[in-house]
């Protein structure tokens, strides 16, 4: 059955972000009616071509509970990423959670660079530049905006 497992059981708020370009950060918490014993496994799949994948390196809490996943040389693609976690307890059947992520809706973007402010002292006022922060999956300028905020004039 789709659902088997006891109710409760399966994680909750699971929530992934991508950063630095590269790096997945994926964390739940355990089910409020799991057991003590409960352990968490997370499997990924980018795209429907590719092999799904288990987590590499969990984050752990104070009893040993796998709690997150740090992923690297993360892709970000067109198509949905798939995400599984499933558990395992000697008492009981763990319920499963799933779900279906864009990816680039999750990417935190760094700054932009190279920000420079070219100033004047008569009435012509400030050129400010920057180039577009690094992404792994906007190719194009100008698919960004921008907002400046002058604090002191």
């Amino acid at each position: 059955p789709v659902f088997a497992g006891m109710n409760g059981s399966a994680i909750e708020n699971f929530s992934c972000v991508i950063y630095n370009i590269f790096l997945m950060n994926c964390t739940w918490q355990a089910g409020r009616d799991a057991p003590a014993d409960t352990q968490y496994f997370l499997y990924w799949r980018n795209s429907r071509d590719e092999e799904e994948m288990e987590c590499e390196l969990y984050i752990k809490d104070d009893n040993c509970r796998n709690t997150g996943c740090v992923f690297q040389n993360v892709t970000i693609g067109t198509e949905k990423s798939y995400f599984l976690v499933n558990g395992s307890s000697k008492d009981s059947l763990i319920q499963f959670y799933d779900e279906y992520i864009d990816l680039y809706k999750i990417e935190i973007l760094t700054a932009p660079l190279n920000v420079t402010a070219n100033c004047t002292r008569d009435s012509v006022g400030c050129i400010i530049t920057w180039h577009p922060p690094r992404t792994s999956h906007v190719k194009k300028a100008k698919c960004f905006q921008y907002e400046i905020s002058i604090q002191n004039k």
